[in-house]
């Protein structure tokens, strides 16, 4: 026999679920969650309120290796595979969306990744969880590119998000774009080249048409892997900031 669930019996099912996957990111020791707007004072476990900045050496990590930060990291896919070839180096994911975050977080518990932390939150104020120059890379992997006229400044390589980025990062720290949009792209481009101290690195309009201009862009995310069904391009940029 079957049975059919209507729509919203659905609704409510994917509700239901959400709001487990919230509760249990709050027993999760590597996620981190800010909920309130502009307060540094992030909630980690429903009983514990940390300040992070400066501190995710000591107090998530145990080490004093190089930090990697990926802004709207979704699922988590792209932090993940990183911190799996790289156990020198520490990994954030950071996405506003707590049910994608637990899963990237639920593979990171049930594998016993230690270099693996989350944090949820709005990107646009990232820099109250960081101190001056405590990360050494940030990767954006195929962000929203806010298509519409007028949430130009909402792109992740606007100016205001450069000017965060360029406090963030240590001397020689780099940022990578990956993204299957020519808009975000050619926007991007124009944005750190008119961005003082800003200097591009690499720029690649079809990274997969000769070899990869950098090593780790063989990742392929879910909707990496939809956007080369649909035969799309996938881009690269990577720029840094002059001291």
């Amino acid at each position: 026999m079957t049975y059919l669930c209507s729509r919203s019996n659905y609704r409510t099912m994917s509700r239901r679920n959400k709001l487990e996957k919230f509760a249990e990111n709050l027993t999760y020791k590597h996620v981190y969650e800010s909920f309130e707007f502009g307060d540094p004072v992030l909630t980690r476990t429903e009983n514990e309120k940390v300040q992070m900045a400066g501190m995710w050496h000591e107090w998530q990590f145990g080490n004093s290796h190089p930090i990697v930060v990926e802004l709207a990291c979704g699922r988590g896919e792209y932090t993940l595979d990183l911190a799996r070839r790289y156990s020198d180096k520490n990994f954030i994911g950071v996405d506003v969306k707590g049910a994608r975050i637990w899963k990237g977080a639920t593979i990171a518990r049930e594998s016993k990744m230690e270099n693996v932390a989350f944090l949820r939150s709005r990107i646009e104020q990232i820099e109250l969880f960081f101190k001056a120059g405590e990360v050494s890379e940030i990767w954006i992997t195929f962000p929203d590119p806010f298509p519409k006229e007028g949430k130009e400044n909402r792109r992740l390589t606007s100016p205001p998000f450069l000017k965060k980025y360029q406090t963030l990062l240590k001397k020689a720290g780099v940022v990578h774009l990956k993204t299957d949009s020519d808009l975000l792209y050619n926007y991007s481009l124009e944005s750190v080249e008119n961005f003082p101290n800003a200097r591009i690195l690499q720029s690649n309009r079809n990274i997969y048409a000769g070899e990869l201009p950098h090593p780790d862009l063989d990742i392929l995310t879910y909707y990496e892997k939809q956007h080369l069904e649909d035969g799309r391009t996938i881009k690269y940029l990577a720029f840094g900031f002059a001291r």
